[in-house]
């Protein structure tokens, strides 16, 4: 298979978005999704990075242990950033491509084979893609293939152990045969769940979010399925937080040139919710209601008192 790179040059850019939109999984040689081993004493829970996004990115990698304790050789890589609506990047509503491509290049060069940038988008996927500007960010980069997730087909069932508000839910199927999951999503506020972050950015790798939103309670479901949905790194783009008016805006943006990674997904969130006053309150983990349940069925830490922070201005 040529690299996306070699084949931009001979095709038209319509032509390019289609042929990655294909959604052509089958075309992979999948392999056995990997755990990471629990981290020691010394190493860091959660990097705090301030500065430009590909510098921030990398020194971010560098603070919990190097990019190569995550990324093998020929290793299936699939990144899941927020890309939900056909917004103009600079919105906030979606994750900023830059940071996507940077952290897509950054695993290329630590020897992935295949990147898939995958999202289950609330509009047509291909639209969302290219209009928030991340087919651009990403057309010269060999070994990326994008892929909107709007196929039931690309799901599978599975069973949700001590669910109360999901019993099963329909996962991408990627997720169970990639190497690596990051989990990319973008910081912002949100109308039915406070914030939008890690835990909720989940929410685009399920088949049916209507029954989340309408068949059962939105805020344990999000909870239960970080329980069953387990990425290995979660890196929030918080270059700039949409504040207000999320989860589609246009709304208030709040430039916080802020990149924060974990193996812990719920540090990250708990994180992040400290970082501004959301929806024009101000807020922090325990108030928000999938947050606060995450913790109480063991997700992870959210107590920010007990997280090891190493934060850094680059």
């Amino acid at each position: 298979m040529k690299g996306l790179k070699n084949m931009s040059k001979h095709i038209t850019r319509r032509k390019f978005i289609k042929t990655i939109g294909a959604g052509v999984v089958t075309s992979f040689s999948l392999p056995s999704f990997r755990s990471f081993a629990k981290a020691n004493s010394e190493q860091v829970d959660l990097a705090v990075v301030q500065g430009n996004p590909a510098s921030a990115i990398a020194r971010a990698f560098d603070l919990i242990g190097g990019i190569k304790k995550y990324i093998n050789p020929n290793d299936m890589v699939v990144i899941k950033p927020n890309v939900s609506f056909p917004n103009p990047k600079n919105w906030g509503s979606t994750t900023n491509p830059e940071v996507v491509k940077t952290v897509a290049q950054l695993v290329i060069e630590a020897g992935a084979s295949r990147v898939i940038v995958a999202d289950n988008t609330m509009r047509d996927g291909m639209i969302c893609f290219e209009r928030t500007g991340l087919v651009d960010e990403l057309k010269d980069i060999e070994k990326v293939k994008v892929i909107p997730l709007q196929r039931e087909s690309f799901f599978t069932s599975v069973e949700v152990p001590s669910g109360n508000a999901i019993k099963s839910v329909k996962i991408a199927k990627l997720i169970q045969r990639c190497n690596v999951l990051i989990n990319l999503p973008c910081a912002k506020s949100h109308a039915a769940t406070d914030v939008s972050f890690g835990l909720k950015n989940l929410m685009g790798l399920i088949w049916d979010r209507e029954y989340f939103h309408q068949g059962t309670d939105l805020h344990t479901a999000i909870a239960e399925l970080s329980t069953v949905i387990r990425p290995q790194l979660t890196i929030l783009d918080a270059t700039r937080a949409l504040v207000t008016g999320g989860p589609t805006g246009p709304g208030k943006i709040q430039k916080l040139n802020t990149i924060i990674a974990s193996t812990a997904p719920l540090a990250v969130d708990a994180y992040a919710a400290s970082l501004a006053n959301w929806n024009n309150r101000s807020t922090n983990a325990q108030s928000i209601k999938h947050l606060s349940h995450a913790a109480k069925i063991s997700v992870g830490e959210i107590d920010l008192d007990k997280i090891t922070v190493k934060k850094e201005n680059v």
